[in-house]
């Protein structure tokens, strides 16, 4: 370790988000490169630096911070340096150093003790004097408040984001309720906060932290699906994670039932009363879908001799074959404000909401077309021939600059809803109950909603159950989609999903051309059989390049889990190469041309669209949970890392934020909804009960367009068909429905 105590003489570098910094220092005279993470860093200031010295191999001889403090200016050379740098609004090169020529070393004391008699230098009126003052009294209360933090265990750059949020408050809040933190900053969650309070001195037993405790729990159950908890699971996760009484939880679930920032609801079961905790925005959220549903739900009369009549001549234009089932969704989404279309693949939903369109078209209806991903969007557009886009662009979606919002902004809302007459909504099983509120306030009474999508599909990553409560409150139309149509009837791969979602078993014998089953009893035999597929077979057979091919498993962790076969895969697909860039992040070795996935929702992330000469055409925030794209740049003395998503979207993410990507070469079978892929290859052996499902292995099989390739043990792939357990997920929107279609 190494320590150099001097001024900052040039910052070469500054990404603003991160506050990852390149600058020269110089200590004694001699200048030294340093690089880390400086938030509030001017030109001119003295810092005390600890770091390790590495020799980059573009850059040359760097000192690496772990650790620094900023020391005060010690003589008059030094102050003048710090005022003429810029850091003080107002004060430049020769307004410093009369300051300076008047008062000498004695500057920083007048400035503290006597700021008025800076109104004696030519140029400095009282009120600019007061002015300098207190920009000076704030950068040294930052400082402080830096300093104070860090006692605490936190990073600078954590640090920052607090100063920032609370400012002087912030000495207030460590010391009293330190759980604040995770409730107001983005970044800061239970765990963090409670190590915080620990330092603190904080009492195990405090009221602050057992509610920001049930706050976590409940937070966790949204992660994994829930949109409430039943009172007995939330005591336990609670009691778990807190060590505390159970009188102790009780008191304090009541207190915040008081605060109405969560809701308790009784709900009547077979044996006995059981009561539901929610989070109040989510239990308002739920409640507030049920509401705009059924307010959207009207009957619009029309001659159905007329309907018909419009139905037939869309068929003989467009040269449609509409089966029974079809033509009942062209006339309830022609005669009712709401419409849920359901059915599998291979059942015409496409041509049914092509003829849907139609009809609204020839009535001159304005109608826009969306899925919840843009690999979805992108799928629509092609099979309709009209523009999709993600519903959160359609949205209007503003990530905004305030890092406490966890959430996106839409333009669109109930002050500026979407200006159309219909909507219609592909892949509605990916829709959580955030997304599906923040689209129902977009539309206006008297706007068509028809929501498309196959109800035995995974439920949404987010929380609720969207499409299932909808259908299983039984107050909607819906129309169910059964029938295999003869062109699809030839794909096994559609053939088989059905079978699969049917419970029937499966011969794994050879014989078909896009249903293939290759017989590997061991994992590492499995492993070379996936490897030898992607990278040599399938490619040419499906006519598509190595990375458009996808492994999905199941599971996480083991042989063959997603963080083991991206490592084995990418030594394969993605080799080191001298041409390539890498970096050793989080998750992983990243190298320039891999294949990886956003991981989690990130409203404030800026992208942009460029053509072929660079310049921009198009830009947004918003990268989304299940994104896919490849690394096309590595910077190294930024450090940063670019992205090209689908559509062309160039993400850049600092090496800090390249925490939310992992590769790609292989995803759960969660994360692959609403994405289709030339070929899937599918490793199936053993693994949890939990995970070997059979609407996973569905999902899994129906995210192919040309070819399925499942790898491994003919009993595991039986085992899956046969197991019907689908994780509960704890939701009410039907309910919901139901309170308001059927009042009391």
């Amino acid at each position: 370790m190494s320590t150099l105590s001097g001024y900052v003489e040039h910052i070469v570098y500054r990404n603003e988000e991160n506050g990852y910094t390149v600058m020269e220092m110089v200590d004694k005279g001699k200048e030294y490169t340093v690089v880390g993470s400086f938030p509030r860093i001017a030109e001119g200031e003295y810092l005390e630096v600890t770091g390790t010295e590495k020799k980059h191999p573009l850059y040359g001889n760097q000192l690496v911070m772990e650790s620094y403090e900023w020391k005060i200016p010690a003589d008059a050379a030094a102050i003048e340096r710090y005022l003429a740098s810029g850091a003080i609004k107002g004060v430049g090169a020769a307004l410093a150093a009369r300051i300076v020529k008047k008062f000498g070393d004695d500057t920083f004391r007048i400035m503290e003790e006597e700021p008025e008699r800076l109104a004696e230098i030519k140029g400095i009126s009282m009120k600019g004097a007061m002015q300098i003052a207190t920009q000076m009294a704030e950068r040294q209360d930052m400082r402080q408040a830096m300093v104070f933090l860090q006692e605490f265990g936190i990073t600078m750059n954590l640090a920052a984001k607090i100063y920032e949020r609370y400012g002087s408050q912030v000495y207030d809040v460590l010391r009293t309720n330190p759980y604040r933190l995770a409730e107001d900053i983005t970044g800061i969650g239970f765990r963090i906060a409670d190590e915080i309070a620990a330092k603190a001195g904080i009492s195990p037993d405090s009221d602050y932290r057992i509610k920001c405790g049930i706050f976590y729990a409940l937070q966790q159950a949204l992660n994994n699906g829930h949109v409430y908890l039943p009172e007995r699971e939330l005591l336990t996760a609670t009691q778990e994670l807190l060590g505390v009484s159970l009188e102790s939880l009780e008191k304090q679930i009541m207190d915040l039932t008081v605060d109405r920032k969560i809701i308790v609801r009784e709900m009547d079961a077979e044996t006995a009363k059981i009561r539901r905790i929610y989070l109040s925005k989510y239990y308002y959220m739920e409640m507030n879908c049920a509401r705009m549903l059924t307010d959207l739900n009207l009957h619009i009369p029309d001659s159905e001799m007329a309907v018909e009549s419009r139905i037939r001549r869309i068929e003989r234009e467009e040269k449609l074959e509409l089966d029974e089932h079809q033509r009942s969704a062209v006339k309830e989404a022609a005669g009712n404000g709401l419409l849920i279309l359901t059915g599998g693949p291979g059942t015409g939903k496409t041509t049914t909401i092509k003829a849907i369109i139609h009809y609204f078209e020839q009535e001159d209806m304005e109608v826009l077309l969306a899925a919840p991903t843009g690999r979805a969007a992108k799928r629509m557009s092609e099979a309709t021939g009209r523009e999709a886009r993600t519903i959160h662009r359609m949205l209007e979606l503003s990530g905004g600059q305030d890092e406490t919002v966890s959430e996106g902004r839409f333009a669109r809302d109930e002050q500026n809803p979407l200006e159309c007459d219909a909507i219609v909504i592909d892949e509605v099983s990916m829709v959580d109950i955030n997304l599906l509120h923040a689209l129902l306030r977009a539309i206006t009474v008297g706007t068509r909603l028809i929501l498309v999508g196959d109800v035995n599909q995974l439920p949404s990553v987010g929380p609720g159950n969207v499409l299932r409560d909808v259908i299983r409150s039984e107050c909607y139309p819906v129309v169910r989609l059964t029938k295999i149509f003869r062109q699809a009837a030839a794909s096994d791969i559609i053939v088989n999903a059905h079978r699969i979602n049917a419970g029937e078993h499966i011969s794994t014998a050879p014989g078909s051309k896009d249903f293939l089953f290759i017989h590997r009893d061991q994992p590492q035999t499995i492993m070379n059989a996936v490897i030898g597929l992607v990278r040599d077979k399938l490619p040419p057979y499906v006519q598509a390049a190595a990375c458009d091919i996808q492994v999905m498993t199941p599971m996480r962790k083991g042989t063959l889990g997603v963080e083991n076969l991206n490592m084995v895969l990418q030594q394969f697909l993605n080799p080191a190469d001298d041409k390539k860039k890498e970096k050793e992040l989080p998750h992983g070795i990243f190298r320039e041309g891999d294949k990886v996935m956003q991981i989690k929702n990130n409203y404030q992330m800026e992208w942009e669209i460029t053509n072929r000469y660079g310049i921009p055409i198009d830009a947004g925030t918003g990268v989304f949970n299940g994104d896919i794209g490849v690394i096309r740049e590595i910077n190294l003395f930024a450090e940063e890392l670019v992205v090209e998503f689908d559509e062309g979207k160039q993400v850049h993410y600092s090496f800090k934020e390249a925490d939310e990507l992992e590769l790609a070469y292989a995803i759960t079978i969660h994360k692959s909804q609403g994405s289709e892929y030339p070929a899937v290859v599918i490793p199936v052996h053993s693994g949890p009960r939990m995970l070997m499902t059979r609407n996973l292995l569905y999902t899994a099989v129906t995210r192919a367009k040309k070819c399925v390739c499942i790898v491994g043990l003919d009993s595991s792939f039986t085992g899956m068909i046969d197991n019907r357990i689908e994780q509960k997920r704890y939701s009410s929107l039907d309910e919901q429905i139901r309170s308001f279609v059927e009042p009391g």
